[in-house]
């Protein structure tokens, strides 16, 4: 008995269908489709074979045809771009056989699609659960399909979207990054393809901040990242978890509570569009104290996250000194390890009781003077003693000491603030400070742990070394 095939032959380039389509294409008695889509396949029919070809908007009268030649005995080929099943002939195809209650035997073979041809050209954005939307509005409201994208954008699904533009559909695409602003991070990646796999083949990656809805046309598909996608060497990726798979060891365990936390408090920040640089500094500030005030206490140079983490990535800053070894011991081993850099505080070493004696000075101020003359070039951290924060700036002051940075979250009442100010004004020394009366040694550990894994930022996965 004659059948009806249907095939989804692709996004638009031969290397890109499957060898039983090209069979089936190539078997055919007739092969009915779109117009546009028959330069795809003509390689692959035989001399002989009848092609009917029709213009858009046509799908039912294909199906129609279709069937009224298998009924006649013919085997029929009814091709889809991509895959037949997704927004394709296949369903149509389905409900006439139903609709005419036909013996006719139905065979649907899957192509590859548009918006998986796109994402393999865009990177690897596909690799946690993804929706598909359809912006085209001829057989479905748009009162529905925009409940489908505030849908898609809650629930931070990679959205693939099919239709975005045609002649009459301009303000729709418009409309979808409106809603996806409004539930997504400004800087969430978005690609697009144009006549992907195709000579017009045009690849672009943005930000749907960025995104410029005029530069897709009828022929792209547009995937947007969920909350975990990152861009890397112009490529997206979609991590296949949310950050991690949680293990069953401490390790495994600990990072993964540290992943969620920082995710809890990176959605109740005011701001939204810290720059990534303070918003990592101050995302393990507000992790260690559970102080959201931290959000307007937090002061950084610009970019001082990265120009520190560079300076180490590179071997500048070889050395950590600390005031106390209390901000000593919270900066993670692994992280010093896997960079080679080594933790130094002079508080017990026996030349600093001497030195306080000798100049009437605080055993960390005298600390803070033997380290300069070892290390003068360090990357100064400072936790609790002000008294010492203000004998580094004295002594920068001096050209005595050019500090890599400085880390500054002494905590108390009386010369805090003061010495907090006295740093400002070193513009030439990247600076972490923690305004005010507040800091302590956790919190000045743990800005020095952001700056030892600033290149985990971009992922959101910060822990690694817990």
């Amino acid at each position: 008995m004659a059948k009806i095939i249907v095939v989804g032959i692709g996004p638009g380039n031969k290397e890109d269908m499957t060898p039983v389509v090209c069979q089936a294409v190539a078997e055919a008695d007739v092969v009915i489709g779109y117009k546009y889509y028959f330069q795809f396949i003509t390689p692959f029919l035989r001399e002989g074979t009848l092609c009917i070809d029709t213009g858009m908007k046509r799908e039912k009268a294909r199906a129609e045809q279709a069937f009224e030649l298998a009924e006649q005995g013919k085997d029929v080929c009814v091709i889809s771009s991509g895959d037949a099943g997704i927004y394709g002939m296949a369903p149509l195809i389905y409900e006439m056989k139903w609709e005419r209650n036909s013996m006719i035997e139905i065979e649907v073979l899957p192509g590859i699609s548009a918006f998986q041809k796109a994402a393999s050209l865009l990177g690897a954005p596909v690799g946690h659960d993804f929706c598909t939307i359809s912006l085209s509005d001829l057989m479905t409201p748009w009162e529905r399909i925009e409940k489908r994208i505030r849908a898609a954008a809650v629930a931070d699904f990679v959205t693939a979207v099919y239709n975005p533009k045609s002649e009459g559909r301009y303000w729709q695409l418009y409309r979808l990054k409106e809603i996806f602003l409004q539930e997504r991070d400004s800087r969430t990646p978005v690609g697009f393809v144009r006549q992907a796999g195709r000579s017009e083949q045009q690849v672009t990656v943005t930000t749907l901040e960025a995104f410029d809805p005029e530069q897709v046309d009828m022929f792209t598909v547009i995937l947007i990242g969920n909350s975990q996608t990152y861009c890397s060497g112009g490529k997206m990726v979609t991590p296949r978890g949310y950050y991690r798979e949680t293990g069953t060891n401490a390790e495994s365990l600990g990072q993964d509570i540290m992943i969620r936390s920082f995710q809890k408090i990176e959605s109740e920040l005011k701001d939204k569009d810290i720059p990534l640089d303070r918003k990592w500094a101050l995302l393990h500030a507000i992790h260690t104290t559970a102080d959201f005030e931290m959000e307007h206490l937090l002061w950084t140079d610009k970019e001082a996250v990265s120009r520190l983490y560079t300076l180490v990535r590179n071997g500048k800053i070889r050395t950590i000194v600390t005031d106390v070894t209390m901000a000593a011991s919270g900066i993670r081993k692994g992280a010093l390890q896997r960079l080679d850099v080594e933790v130094k505080c002079y508080l017990s070493d026996e030349r600093v009781a001497v030195l306080a004696a000798e100049k009437s000075i605080t055993r960390t101020q005298a600390g803070i003077r033997l380290a300069v003359e070892e290390h003068p070039d360090a990357l100064f951290v400072f936790g609790n003693a002000p008294t010492a924060l203000m004998e580094l700036c004295e002594l920068v002051r001096r050209g005595k000491a050019s500090p890599s940075g400085i880390i500054a979250a002494p905590v108390g009442f009386v010369h805090v603030e003061e010495s907090k100010y006295m740093a400002k004004p070193f513009v030439g020394i990247p600076k972490i400070i923690v305004e005010g009366r507040k800091g302590g040694s956790n919190l000045a550990a743990t800005l020095t742990n952001a700056v030892l894994c600033y290149n985990d930022a971009e992922k959101m996965w910060p822990g690694r070394d817990v």
